[in-house]
């Protein structure tokens, strides 16, 4: 069916141009880093995790004294107790006396109930046949019954077409805000809105291409933002920011999980393809040196910054046997038979500094980083995993988990165990095998969990403390050898 307007009224609204130049956003996530899908957000009234701070620049006629002023065009999204009115160029030139948000929006239901007891003229196709029907609109209720003018009533369960003579007053196009405003004058004048609006979120993507050139490991890294605004309203030649940091709210029912956001300014792109990158508060700030356009039901994609070649990066083999990562705080564990065989996959890590010097040395937002490897056989990208990485500053480490070793296996089994009442001493002996055709190294892992009190009595190899409860040894090994770590460690407690 359609609906067919004959307007011969408007609702009067100021319908100012928007001056694109002056509407900024910034939008805040609060998405679970990498857990976005873009396809999960394509239903009607999505929960969006994320939320934008809306700044808009209009200029408005102002009248002399009481006078209401209509504001159109915000987001159906709009938290109305967010909004903010004022005049920048002429502080106190209006008054907020009170505010109204409206969305109370034109719908087929809503102007058919506007329009009963008042003419309508309907379309109805039946048998191959059309119809038209003109009168007074009796009831809405489960069809449409109307009065002719002879009398007569018609009751239509369906219909093709309703033809209005008119916009009933009250309806609207457009969610609106409406003010009561105390003007010192009449004339134009610049006012600014700001307002929170749900719907809209943004997140970070990072794709690595790794180079392993005879064990010298480096990667090209690129990055970009997605945005995705379902607010409800669409935003031309509109300044963009993104807030990167945990950033607390106050708000009941709402998991806003965390939100992935150098005094001076840190430019990271000088051709104004990327953002430009500062601190503020405790957060960061991302600003694209230029303007975009952000269509309602829709997500776009912008360069966080521009592609970074050859940073130098390592490669690692961890094999943890126990899989365990801390000793047991609560008390001993005294049950000899604990953790005595074992047999986990030995896993792979890619890892590199967040620095300058390295090409790098930028907050990096936390998001999803793929990793692929260049098949020089036919010079094609090959995936070779992929994992979350938290937000990261400047100068810190950033570590990959990329999945298991194919080639290299271990195993962890106890050889030894001696307990009594308040100490218990066991040994281990960890198996290395290395099935490559090349040498490699792998670094052993070990977690002391029985208790926080212990000493290693006894070790076939080097080894490092780490932490309060573990130790490390590096192994390295030859193509097809086998290297086996045996060590005893002695545990005591009151």
């Amino acid at each position: 069916m359609k609906i067919i307007l004959l307007l011969t009224t408007l609702i009067i609204m100021s319908d100012s141009k928007v001056y694109a130049d002056d509407t900024a956003i910034t939008v805040y996530s609060t998405a679970t880093p990498g857990s976005i899908n873009p396809n999960q957000f394509t239903g009607n009234r999505p929960n969006i995790p994320g939320y934008a701070m809306i700044k808009q620049d209009r200029i408005v006629d102002l009248q002399k004294g009481v006078s209401e002023l209509r504001f159109s065009d915000v987001t159906s999204m709009i938290d109305p107790t967010t909004v903010s009115f004022s005049t920048p160029k002429n502080p106190g030139a209006a008054y907020v006396l009170d505010q109204n948000y409206q969305f109370d929006l034109v719908s087929t239901n809503k102007l058919l109930e506007k329009y009963v007891e008042q003419e309508v003229i309907v379309s109805h196709t039946s048998g191959g046949k059309s119809e038209t029907y003109r009168g007074t609109l009796l009831g809405t209720n489960g069809g449409i019954i109307i009065q002719q003018k002879d009398g007569s009533v018609v009751t239509l369960s369906s219909y093709d077409s309703v033809s209005f003579p008119s916009l009933p007053g009250g309806l609207l196009t457009k969610p609106t805000l409406v003010w009561l405003l105390d003007a010192k004058k009449s004339g134009d004048e610049l006012a600014r809105v700001t307002y929170q609006t749900q719907g809209m979120t943004w997140w970070a993507d990072y794709n690595l291409t790794l180079t392993d050139d005879n064990g010298q490991c480096s990667m090209d890294l690129s990055a970009w933002v997605s945005l995705l605004n379902q607010a409800g309203s669409s935003f031309e030649n509109t300044k963009l920011k993104l807030i990167a940091g945990e950033v607390h709210r106050a708000q009941q029912n709402v998991n806003l999980g965390r939100v992935y956001a150098s005094n001076a300014p840190q430019v990271l792109e000088k051709a104004d393809r990327g953002f430009e990158e500062k601190s503020l508060f405790e957060y960061h700030l991302y600003t694209l040196p230029r303007r975009v356009d952000l269509p309602n039901n829709s997500t776009k994609q912008i360069e966080l910054f521009p592609s970074v070649n050859s940073v130098e990066c390592e490669k690692e083999l961890v094999f943890n046997g126990s899989q365990i990562f801390n000793h047991n705080y609560y008390s001993p564990i005294s049950d000899q038979n604990y953790m005595r065989t074992s047999k986990p996959k030995v896993k792979a890590y890619l890892s590199f500094k967040n620095e300058e010097k390295r090409g790098l040395g930028m907050p990096l937002p936390a998001g999803r980083i793929r990793v692929n490897q260049m098949d020089t056989d036919d010079n094609s990208l090959e995936f070779i995993g992929e994992d979350i990485i938290d937000h990261t500053p400047r100068n810190e480490k950033i570590t990959i988990e990329l999945g298991n070793s194919f080639d290299v296996v271990g195993e962890r089994k106890q050889t030894d165990v001696k307990v009594s009442e308040h100490e218990i001493t066991e040994t281990f002996e960890i198996r290395l095998r290395n099935q490559k055709e090349t040498k490699t190294k792998v670094k052993v892992l070990e977690t002391l969990y029985r208790w926080s009190n212990w000493k290693i009595e006894k070790s076939s190899d080097n080894y490092e403390k780490t932490s309060s409860s573990t130790i490390e040894f590096d192994v390295e090994l030859k193509p097809e050898e086998e290297k086996v770590i045996t060590y005893t460690v002695h545990y005591w407690w009151k």
